[in-house]
């Protein structure tokens, strides 16, 4: 979903070829370039597929972690961390979810510092539609077999992991 006419040449492809004139090896800053630009445009398609739905992608994140909580339900806490976002971030999100009736809040029943996110019925239903509307568009990532999108998750997996981003 491209908002303007494709170019005739890959400016990426350009920009590379220049590079290694004028700086050096071109590998890294080619595969970042394509990194960033490919997530604009699975952003983009992914934010039209959201929009009818009113989403985001984080809270379409956080209504799909909570619909896959065994008891539907998650401490803050947990959801923050699984999202690996910020505590502030989660707050806001749930406090946006929680005005639109997509969830509620509980106490835990035996920590009192503990505040549960619990899914809601209306809640189901939306990351029931917006999925279906996000696998129509395969999420917006386009143009590579299955094989080829398994083995450039478990590539950008390798660069998460050696940055630390898990364990």
């Amino acid at each position: 979903m491209t908002a303007h006419r494709p170019l005739p040449f890959d400016p990426i492809a350009r920009a590379a070829e220049l590079w290694e004139e004028r700086i050096g090896p071109s590998t890294t800053m080619a595969a970042v370039t394509s990194v960033m630009r490919v997530q604009q445009i699975v952003q983009s398609a992914v934010d039209h597929a959201l929009r009818p739905h009113s989403l985001t992608f984080a809270r379409y994140e956080a209504l799909i972690l909570l619909s896959f909580a065994k008891r539907s339900s998650l401490p803050m806490r947990v959801m923050g961390e699984r999202l690996q976002l910020h505590p502030t971030s989660v707050t806001n999100i749930v406090d946006r979810l929680e005005a639109d009736g997509l969830v509620r809040r509980t106490p835990h029943p035996t920590d009192r510092r503990t505040t549960l996110v619990e899914i809601l019925e209306p809640g189901l239903q939306l990351a029931k539609e917006a999925t279906t509307a996000l696998t129509d568009i395969d999420f917006g990532f386009t143009g590579l077999t299955a094989e080829q999108t398994t083995a450039l998750t478990g590539l950008l997996a390798t660069v998460r992991h050696a940055s630390g981003d898990f364990a």
